[in-house]
């Protein structure tokens, strides 16, 4: 099963140079419930703009063109959808796409769920959702969970789940 997950402002903004351009803990709780102990498929500037670390208990795949692209030990480089695509086969576990905007265009229609933070407000940035790539009819939300808002939150959100009809 492969599941986009991503962040993104009223606007569709996702990035700002290799980074999140708004800094929203519960997002982060989120995105660490959902993804702990699975693998996680990000591209080669996504990676980079984390600093080039794993995260805890999960997977890391970076996706890249590259083919001479070194990345560190613990990390699985990928070259091709294809490649990603076979590996998703393989498992039973859920595979989480999670930027950037070239992984996602290259790879929703492949995904059987969405999951998407709102942020409801507007930041700077550089990096777009390819929302483009998406026929929402093709989809269906299942649920939403309004984010709280608080001292360290300070931007309402809300947490989305879309599955494929």
């Amino acid at each position: 099963m492969l599941i986009a997950l991503w962040a993104q402002d009223e606007k569709g903004l996702i990035g700002n140079h290799g980074t999140l351009p708004w800094h929203l803990p519960n997002d982060l709780k989120f995105f660490k419930e959902q993804t702990l102990n699975h693998a996680i498929v990000m591209g080669r500037k996504t990676f980079e703009g984390m600093g080039r670390k794993t995260l805890p208990k999960r997977t890391s795949i970076v996706l890249t063109s590259d083919t001479s692209y070194q990345a560190p030990e613990n990390v699985r480089v990928m070259h091709s959808r294809q490649e990603l695509l076979d590996y998703v086969t393989t498992t039973d576990d859920p595979v989480f796409l999670i930027g950037g905007a070239g992984v996602f265009a290259s790879l929703l229609s492949e995904c059987t769920a969405l999951y998407r933070t709102v942020i409801e407000a507007s930041f700077e940035g550089d990096v777009y959702f390819p929302e483009e790539q998406i026929d929402w009819n093709e989809w269906t939300c299942t649920k939403i969970i309004p984010g709280v808002v608080d001292e360290a939150n300070l931007y309402p959100h809300r947490f989305e789940f879309y599955h494929r009809n």
